[in-house]
């Protein structure tokens, strides 16, 4: 997917019980941030980040969601332990992931592995990215999205 395009509809199974569904949002603009694991170092730092910027996304009427390929029960063990204000979409099957084109070959302790490339994407009230960041670093990144959202008009 570019930015401008109109992203298809997907469903993705989500905590708290729901679903999440790319038409259910049409309206809504939200972040949607792809992440390589549940309860590692930089997917906590990352998720921490923006549980506590999460106020700021709310109050702009900018819903925020994090996606890996773990399961819904990862997913709900790792947002009860951070107290995330948001829903962890799992996406085992990489629907998603194939969706925003973030499955990448990485190098992990010497060899080639297939992973999730850390990214973010900004998606409008028509259901369009209006912003991407990939080879996502977690310091300040957050809050970069923040300041973007803050300046478009969604």
């Amino acid at each position: 997917m570019t930015e401008t395009s109109v992203l298809p509809d997907f469903e993705l199974p989500a905590t708290g019980n729901q679903r999440f569904s790319l038409s259910a949002f049409k309206g809504h603009p939200f972040v949607v941030y792809f992440y390589p694991k549940d309860s590692t170092p930089g997917c906590t730092t990352e998720g921490s980040d923006f549980r506590d910027l999460h106020a700021e996304f709310a109050k702009l009427k900018v819903a925020v969601f994090g996606v890996s390929r773990d399961s819904l029960e990862s997913h709900e063990s790792f947002k009860a332990k951070m107290g995330f204000p948001f829903e962890l979409l799992s996406d085992p099957d990489e629907e998603a992931c194939g969706i925003f084109g973030v499955m990448k070959m990485k190098n992990m302790y010497g060899r080639q592995v297939r992973g999730v490339e850390r990214s973010t994407f900004v998606v409008d009230r028509e259901g369009r990215i209006v912003r991407e960041w990939r080879g996502v670093r977690v310091p300040g990144h957050a809050q970069a999205v923040l300041d973007y959202v803050k300046s478009a008009r969604l």
